[in-house]
C-alpha cells in the first residue's frame, strides 16, 4: 500500500508529465510577466510580433509559429486552455513519453496554424466575406497543439470508447468552426483532421475498421440530437459571423423553441432505440429541412417586399441548423436497423420465445450448467429459448432499471456459449435492455462477446467429494462440530423438506422468519434462495434434529447436473439457524451433508460465492467500486464477507465467478439493477434507514 501511494504522489506524477507541466508553467509565467493574464494579448503593442495568421506570414514572421504557442489572447483563455493541456497534452505524455508527445504538440501546431492560414490564402480570393475577413486576423495559444495529443491519445482507447470520444471532438470543433468560425476554430478544425487521418494511418495507431453496433449509432444519434440543439440555443444567445453566415441573437425564437421541446422529449428515446422516438426525430429533422427550403425559396420576395436588405440577414440562421440536420437524418437513416424497440413495456419483455422453468429445468438436465444454474428455474427469472447456433438452449434473466441480468452460465449444447452470449446480446438491445452475466463461470467469461468486459466479483468454494475425510489439522474446527454434535445429541437428516411432516416445515419457517427479523432490509433473493426454493422436490435440505424433536439448524442443496442427465454434484443455498440452539450446528450440517453426498458417489458440493464479495488478489477496476458499493450496503446486516472467511474452514478449492458487461458506461445502471436484484422488495426508505443504521455502527 505505502508503494503504491509513492506511486500516485504528486511528484511522482510531475516526473511521468514533464513537459505538460513546463508547458503550464510557462503559460502561467508568461501571462503574469506580459500582463496578459488580466488584460487582453490582442491590445499590446508586441502583439503582432509574436502571432501567427495570414498578415504576420505575408510579412515574413515565419518564427511567430515558435512563439505564439507560449502566449494567451485573453485573461479567461488560460481557465479553459489549462484542462485542455493537462488533459490532451499530459495524457499523451503519460501514454507516449515526453518525446514522442513533444513531436505530436509541435506536429499539430504546425500543421493547424499553417495549414488554416493556407486555407484563408485560398478561399478568401472568391470573395467569401468570412475567409476575407480572417486575412486580417492573429492568433495565438497552444490549442491546436494541444487538440493533436489528445486526438491521438484517444486512438489509444479501447473499443467503444474511441468511437465516442471521437464523436465527441468532431461535434465540439465542428460546432466552433461552423458556426463561430474563428481564426483559431478553423486552426482546430486542420489539426482535428490531420490527427484523425495520421493516428488512423499510421500502424501504432491502427485499429481493424467495424461497423458501429446498435448501441453504438444509438448513443451518437442522442449526442447529435443534443449536439443540434445546443448550437440552436447558442445561436440565440450569442452572435456569430461563421463560415455559414451570421445571425442575430434574438432571431427565430419560437422555431428553435420549438426544436428544442421536441428534441428533448425525443433525445432519450433514441438513446434506449425505441422506433416512435426515431421517426419523431425523423419528421422533426424533415420539417427543419422544409422550412429551409421555403426561406430560401422566399428570398426574392423578401428582398423585393423590402422586408430583408441582404440574403446575409437570413441564410446564417437557416443553412446551419440544416447543414446538422441533414447529416443527423443521413446517419439515422443509415442506421435505422438499431432503432427497433417497441415503446410498450410488455412488448420489450416478450424479446424471443419465451419457455417455462419446467422446460428450463429439462435442459438444464439434458445440457448441465453452472454451480448456480438451478437457480435459473426460480419464478422471479424469465427463460428465453436461443435461436442460431445456440438452438435449443436457454438463458434466464431478470430485469431490472432497465437492465437484463443474466444469471449464471447460458443453458446451452457444449461449444455454444459464445454464439449464446451473443444472441442474448442481441435479443436484449432489441428490447432497448442493458445486457450484462452475472456470477458466470470462467469458461463464459472466456467466450464473452468482442469488447466486452469481465471482472471477477465471487469466488465459487468447492469441496471435492471422492476419498473425502476430515483428517489433518485442517479439518480441526469441523471435526470438533461433529463430535460436539454427538455428545449433545444432535442428530443431521438428509430430507426432501416437501416430503417432511407439517411439524417440521413449520419450524423451518420459524427459524427462516426469526434469522430475516432480525435484519433492517426485506430477505434478499436473486442468488439466495428462501424456503419456498427449498419445498422443490428436486432441492435436498439438510437438518439437525436433537432427541426431542427441536431443529438448530437447516441447510438445502440445488442440484448441479453434469451434461449427461445425472447430478454431478450440489450447491449449498439456505442456511439458516435457531437462535440460543446448537453453536457450531451449520460446521455440523455442511460436513454431514458432503459426508452424505459423498456416500452416494456425488462429485462434489458447492458452498456457494458469497455475493457481492470479491477475492483479495482480484485486480481491481472502475466496476469494483459500485460492487463495494452495494456490498458495503448490506455487509453489516447479511455478513457476506465474514460468510465468506466461513467457508474457508473446509478447506475448499476456488473456482471465479465473473460479472460481463459491454463497457463501463453501463456500470451504475447495472449497479442500480443488481441492487434491486437483490432487495427486490426494498423501498427507497428501507435503503436509506440502513445506509443511516451502518453510518452509525461505523
Amino acid at each position: 500500500m505505502e508503494s503504491d501511494a509513492r506511486r500516485r504522489s504528486p511528484l511522482t506524477l510531475l516526473r511521468r508529465v514533464p513537459f505538460t507541466a513546463a508547458l503550464v508553467l510557462a503559460l502561467l509565467v508568461i501571462g503574469i510577466a506580459t500582463g496578459t493574464l488580466w488584460s487582453p494579448a490582442s491590445e499590446k503593442p508586441w502583439f503582432a510580433e509574436f502571432a501567427t495568421g495570414l498578415p504576420a506570414f505575408a510579412e515574413g514572421r515565419w518564427w511567430t509559429v515558435f512563439t505564439s504557442p507560449f502566449l494567451l489572447n485573453a485573461p479567461y483563455v488560460f481557465l479553459t486552455i489549462a484542462p485542455l493541456v493537462i488533459g490532451g497534452v499530459g495524457w499523451a505524455e503519460w501514454r507516449f513519453g515526453s518525446l514522442r508527445t513533444i513531436g505530436l504538440f509541435l506536429a499539430g501546431h504546425l500543421v493547424g496554424v499553417l495549414g488554416a492560414s493556407g486555407i484563408v490564402a485560398l478561399v478568401s480570393q472568391t470573395g467569401w466575406h468570412w475567409a476575407e475577413r480572417l486575412t486580417t486576423v492573429y492568433d495565438v495559444g497552444p490549442s491546436c497543439g494541444a487538440f493533436t495529443a489528445l486526438v491521438f491519445a484517444i486512438a489509444t482507447l479501447p473499443s467503444p470508447w474511441r468511437l465516442r470520444a471521437r464523436v465527441a471532438t468532431v461535434i465540439w470543433i465542428g460546432v466552433s468552426v461552423l458556426y463561430l468560425g474563428q481564426l483559431h476554430d478553423l486552426e482546430h478544425a486542420v489539426a482535428l483532421v490531420a490527427a484523425m487521418l495520421a493516428s488512423g494511418w499510421l500502424p501504432a495507431f491502427r485499429h481493424r475498421a467495424s461497423r458501429p453496433s446498435a448501441r453504438e449509432w444509438r448513443l451518437i444519434a442522442f449526442a447529435g440530437l443534443i449536439a443540434i440543439g445546443a448550437v440552436q440555443v447558442l445561436g440565440l444567445v450569442v452572435p456569430y459571423d461563421g463560415p455559414l453566415g451570421s445571425n442575430e441573437p434574438v432571431s427565430s425564437v419560437l422555431d428553435v423553441a420549438i426544436d428544442v421541446v421536441v428534441i428533448l422529449l425525443i433525445a432519450n428515446g433514441v438513446r434506449r432505440g425505441y422506433r416512435v422516438a426515431w421517426i419523431a426525430a425523423i419528421v422533426l429533422g424533415a420539417f427543419n429541412l422544409l422550412t429551409a427550403a421555403l426561406v430560401f425559396a422566399a428570398l426574392p420576395l423578401l428582398l423585393d417586399a423590402g422586408a430583408i436588405d441582404s440574403p446575409l440577414d437570413v441564410v446564417g440562421i437557416a443553412v446551419a441548423p440544416t447543414v446538422y440536420w441533414i447529416a443527423q437524418l443521413a446517419f439515422m437513416i443509415i442506421g435505422r436497423g438499431a432503432f427497433r424497440v417497441p415503446l410498450r413495456r410488455s412488448r420489450r419483455r416478450v424479446a424471443a420465445e419465451t419457455v417455462t422453468p419446467e422446460e428450463t429445468a429439462a435442459r438444464i438436465r439434458r445440457f448441465g450448467g453452472g454451480t448456480i444454474s438451478w437457480m435459473v428455474t426460480w419464478p422471479e427469472n424469465r427463460h428465453i429459448a436461443l435461436r442460431g447456433p445456440a438452438e435449443a438452449g436457454v438463458v434466464g434473466y431478470q430485469e431490472h432499471a432497465g437492465v437484463a441480468i443474466m444469471l449464471g452460465d447460458p443453458i446451452v449444447p457444449a461449444g455454444s456459449l459464445g454464439d449464446a452470449l451473443a444472441a442474448f446480446e442481441r435479443t436484449t438491445q432489441d428490447a432497448g435492455l442493458i445486457p450484462c452475466v452475472f456470477s458466470a463461470g470462467t469458461a463464459t467469461a472466456t467466450a464473452r462477446p468482442e469488447g466486452w468486459r469481465s471482472v471477477i466479483v465471487a469466488e465459487d468454494t468447492i469441496v471435492d467429494l471422492p476419498e473425502l475425510q476430515f483428517t489433518g489439522k485442517a479439518w480441526g474446527a469441523v471435526r470438533t462440530a461433529i463430535n460436539k454434535a454427538e455428545r449433545e445429541g444432535i442428530e443431521f437428516r438428509m430430507v426432501r423438506l416437501a416430503d417432511e411432516p407439517w411439524n417440521v416445515l413449520a419450524q423451518v419457517r420459524a427459524i427462516s422468519e426469526q434469522w430475516t427479523g432480525d435484519k433492517g432490509l426485506p430477505e434478499m433473493r436473486f442468488t439466495l434462495g428462501t424456503v419456498a426454493e427449498a419445498l422443490d422436490p428436486e432441492v435436498r435440505v439438510g437438518i439437525a434434529v436433537d432427541g426431542e424433536g427441536s431443529l438448530h439448524g437447516v441447510t438445502s442443496w440445488l442440484p448441479v447436473y453434469g451434461g449427461d442427465g445425472r447430478v454431478a454434484g450440489w450447491t449449498l443455498d439456505l442456511m439458516r439457524r435457531r437462535d440460543g440452539g446448537f453453536g457450531p450446528v451449520m460446521e455440523f450440517l455442511i460436513a454431514s451433508s458432503a459426508r452424505h453426498f459423498s456416500g452416494e458417489g456425488y462429485d462434489f458440493v458447492s458452498l456457494s460465492g458469497a455475493p457481492l464479495v470479491r477475492p483479495a488478489d482480484a485486480e481491481a477496476g472502475p466496476v469494483d467500486q459500485v460492487l463495494e458499493q452495494i456490498g458495503s450496503l448490506v455487509e453489516p446486516l447479511y455478513g457476506f464477507a465474514s460468510l465468506h472467511r466461513f467457508k474457508q474452514k473446509f478447506n475448499p478449492r476456488h473456482e471465479s465467478l465473473h460479472l460481463l458487461y459491454r463497457d463501463e458506461g453501463d456500470l451504475p445502471r447495472i449497479g442500480v439493477a443488481l441492487t434491486r436484484a437483490y432487495l427486490p422488495d426494498a423501498s427507497l426508505r428501507d435503503l436509506v434507514t440502513s445506509a443511516a443504521g451502518t453510518a452509525a455502527r461505523t
